[in-house]
């Protein structure tokens, strides 16, 4: 299966150029980084050893960043190496990686291209986050000399049973990998079922984020803005989910007067299509990426802008985590359970499911299964600020309570790290 999926990628050259090109102009690939999705470096490989991480993206990316911090206090001598697949993780990297530290897109999974960005980087040690397993990259890595360790590992019930097409080639891509390291037992257990030598689990890197960045210039305009208007938060949605949130607010609107709804798309490049929709069932929409006045008769406010989640989270006591209504998946409720938020998420939570099970049992989140199930939440975290207070607490401790996952991940890594201490350079 690998040599037909090399033959393919090879002779579809001309196919991967086109997808490439319509993606560029869809404005889903960088322009001024192009080449990197080719395997061109524009930079010297730094001297000395290197670590490389890889996170497909944002979230992925997002997880590493406490371990890139640990990983520069524990390896002063190493640089360190970042690539991430998409245009909008490379924007929120750029300003979050602390100085030195640099990032590259992930080459297309074509041979020649995985081989060139190989040769320039030469990596020491190979940190892969979740469960982005491309063929030719991973084999590549697993027939060099340096050590490929998974963390954070998630395998899905569904990603289990669509590996089972080619069960030869998945057991053969994990057998590359020194250690993979599950996101919680059942990864573990799917990951060794799949073919991983060793298959283990820390716990998840996401609980040792640190809280989302909060810019007080920007939250101190939007509470002067706001006032002591009522408000929630409908945060990373998909498609459908604004038209609920819409739902929600018009089935609130006559028990909070002055009701502010706040939606932040996860893809923010919709916004324009959500307001023109928004607008057209009738909702008066304050677009914050256009500048529209935030004045009392907006009724939604669309925070279609990239990075300010945590001030967005940091302005709404009750907030609705997307993609988990209208969409299968579910988004990471630590963020802003983390800067005390409610927690609501709706039933389709497959990429969270264990964080979600063990959120909803704590006390820590709520499930809600539709529209009416949401506004009747919100409703009533409105109308009981000191029950909301005491949910949030939860919420926060829950999260707090977990962020010793970092260290069991770098005491999993310490044999590697030992061995780059006296390292020159790449091998």
């Amino acid at each position: 299966m690998l040599g037909l999926y090399r033959l393919l990628t090879n002779l579809g050259a001309p196919v991967i150029h086109m997808y490439l090109g319509r993606r560029l102009k869809a404005g889903k690939e960088d322009p001024l980084r192009f080449d990197e999705r080719l395997g061109r470096a524009v930079m010297a490989r730094p001297a000395g050893p290197l670590i490389w991480l890889h996170g497909a993206s944002v979230g992925e990316a997002l997880s590493l960043l406490a371990l890139i911090d640990r990983l520069r206090a524990v390896c002063p001598n190493a640089a360190l190496l970042v690539t991430t697949g998409t245009v909008t993780s490379a924007r929120l990297l750029a300003d979050r990686l602390p100085a030195g530290v640099v990032h590259q897109y992930l080459p297309v999974d074509r041979l020649p291209y995985v081989r060139r960005f190989l040769g320039h980087w030469r990596p020491n040690l190979v940190l892969w986050a979740e469960s982005e397993f491309w063929p030719n990259m991973i084999s590549q890595i697993g027939v060099g000399p340096a050590p490929l360790v998974l963390i954070n590992g998630r395998i899905s019930e569904q990603s289990t049973k669509g590996w089972s097409w080619a069960p030869g080639l998945i057991a053969g891509l994990l057998r590359g990998f020194d250690l993979c390291l599950g996101q919680t037992e059942e990864d573990a257990r799917r990951l060794h079922h799949l073919g991983a030598r060793r298959a283990e689990t820390v716990g998840n890197l996401k609980f040792a984020a640190d809280p989302l960045p909060v810019d007080p210039a920007k939250l101190a305009w939007l509470r002067e803005r706001i006032g002591d208007r009522p408000l929630w938060l409908a945060a990373s949605t998909w498609d459908g989910e604004e038209a609920i949130a819409w739902q929600v607010h018009r089935r609130l609107a006559d028990r909070f007067p002055g009701l502010l709804t706040v939606i932040a798309p996860r893809h923010p490049a919709r916004g324009g299509a959500v307001q023109t929709a928004l607008a057209t069932d009738g909702a008066r929409v304050a677009r914050r990426a256009t500048g529209d006045d935030l004045g009392p008769s907006a009724q939604i406010y669309l925070a279609d802008t990239m990075g300010e989640l945590g001030v967005l989270f940091s302005l709404a006591d009750v907030v609705f985590m997307g993609k988990s209504l209208t969409a299968e998946g579910g988004q990471n409720l630590l963020e802003p359970a983390r800067l005390g938020c409610v927690v609501l998420h709706g039933p389709r939570m497959s990429n969270f499911a264990d964080l979600s099970s063990r959120m909803d049992g704590a006390g820590a989140a709520n499930q809600v299964a539709d529209a009416q199930a949401l506004a009747t939440a919100v409703g009533n975290y409105l109308t009981a600020p000191a029950r909301a207070a005491e949910t949030a607490a939860r919420a926060r401790d829950f999260a707090a309570a977990e962020a010793g996952v970092l260290d069991r991940l770098m005491d999993k890594l310490a044999p590697y790290l030992a061995a780059l201490a006296d390292e020159d350079g790449g091998p």
